[in-house]
């Protein structure tokens, strides 16, 4: 399901079984991420399919990407998957108005 960066963050704020899914490519998530986020990289092909099959299926996803679209695609793997929610940040991070935090690896 598609949603508005404010419905997103709203449901996402009272959602107790939520998880945060970014699946954007390392060097992205160097320029930052949403707090919480786990990164699983839609590019590594079968290698996504592989960690996606490692997470409980019984929890509520928040997908996002740079802008919208690789999200959209992984909502519809995972729904395929078996995932029974997943939502789709549309507009992605670039237009994320909410915290952001940063690797400390640095």
């Amino acid at each position: 399901m598609n949603l508005s960066q404010e419905d997103w963050k709203s449901k996402l704020d009272r959602d107790s079984n939520a998880v945060i899914l970014d699946v954007r490519t390392p060097d992205e998530c160097d320029e930052g991420f949403i707090p919480k986020a786990i990164n699983i990289d839609i590019y590594k092909g079968q290698g996504f399919i592989y960690a996606l099959e490692e997470l409980d299926k019984t929890k509520n996803y928040y997908v996002y990407c740079k802008a919208g679209g690789r999200s959209a695609q992984a909502c519809a793997i995972m729904n395929q998957l078996g995932f029974e929610t997943t939502y789709n940040l549309e507009g992605g991070f670039m237009n994320w108005k909410g915290d952001v935090a940063f690797s400390s690896e640095e």
